[in-house]
């Protein structure tokens, strides 16, 4: 499963699936324009079987200027964070950078928002592999919004940034492209392994229900009871290396160096509880040329604090295309 969801990097076929969103205009002005968007995700037809319906149809929103052409515009996408389930924050971070001839695509995550399945609640995923499953169909659907917007629009300048999880997908969609774009990871670690198996996320993640998993395994049998799977020998300690394991596919510092690093600009906060510092280090150490800015704040509170910093990472690292 681990290989059919992210095979070798430099396996990535390109071009991608193709996209054609079916739009409807939610607002306009003499100045610019808020269209959503929704078509089939581009994933491999493996994958769209082991999503859950809800998710098999992607949603986008576009905002664009309309006083310029789009090859004089470059264009940024902005991917998810764990807990955005809509638009509007992310709209608010692009709006400002109209008047920079720079358009927003927020692209809305599988099991997120209307993709969310009726069994889920709020953003925790039942399962390790709705993780993977995420990360793959959002990998894939940005590709093709980019491919989409380059090719069939004629954006000029591409970028791809995210919050948090939506910040290493950003990085992996950037590393992986064929021409150098503007990749700008936000608040992001360096692998999903961080805050699931050493940051905070550890204690809302259910090691019984994991540990009754791999004992079930173990014995090859369908299912166990919790009380036979504490009685297994298998311990939390051997579920969290198990579980470390599986998610060390998310490491970014094993994806291939995008091919303009000087347009890679990471942010990090200088208290973040979720995300250590020297986490972030390991992207740049990976990827020689890339740059790290740092704002003040925790996880949360520096990005409604620094939006202006965000913004501004967003335009010098485009400028350097």
């Amino acid at each position: 499963m681990v290989k059919q969801l992210f095979p070798e990097a430099r396996c990535q076929n390109w071009p991608p699936t193709a996209v054609q969103p079916m739009w409807k205009t939610v607002w306009e002005t003499k100045s610019s324009c808020l269209r959503e968007g929704v078509f089939r995700t581009t994933c491999d037809p493996r994958l769209i079987e082991a999503l859950p319906p809800e998710s098999h149809n992607a949603r986008v929103a576009f905002l664009t200027p309309k006083s310029v052409s789009p090859e004089k515009m470059a264009c940024v996408i902005h991917l998810a964070g764990t807990g955005d389930h809509s638009f509007e924050r992310r709209l608010r971070l692009g709006g400002p950078l109209l008047k920079d001839n720079i358009a927003t695509m927020v692209l809305e995550s599988p099991y997120y928002g209307q993709r969310r399945p009726s069994m889920q609640h709020g953003s925790k995923l039942q399962c390790v592999s709705d993780l993977l499953l995420l990360g793959k169909a959002t990998i894939d659907e940005a590709r093709s919004l980019l491919y989409w917007l380059q090719n069939e629009v004629g954006y000029g300048k591409m970028g791809i940034c995210g919050l948090s999880m939506g910040g290493v997908h950003a990085a992996m969609v950037g590393s992986l492209h064929p021409t150098p774009i503007a990749t700008l990871p936000f608040l992001a670690p360096h692998s999903a392994v961080v805050p699931f198996c050493d940051g905070l996320y550890r204690h809302a993640t259910a090691w019984d229900a994991l540990r009754k998993d791999a004992a079930t395994l173990a014995q090859d049998v369908t299912s166990l009871t919790e009380d036979t799977a504490q009685k297994s020998g298998i311990t939390i300690e051997q579920v969290r290396e198990r579980l470390r394991s599986v998610l060390s596919l998310t490491d970014v510092t094993r994806f291939p160096v995008p091919k303009n690093p000087q347009a890679v600009i990471f942010v990090g906060a200088t208290d973040d509880g979720y995300i250590p510092k020297h986490s972030i280090m390991e992207l740049q150490k990976a990827w020689p040329g890339s740059e790290v800015r740092w704002v003040t704040g925790g996880h949360v509170s520096s990005f409604f604090l620094h939006n202006d910093a965000f913004r501004k990472a967003i335009v010098d690292a485009l400028d350097r295309l």
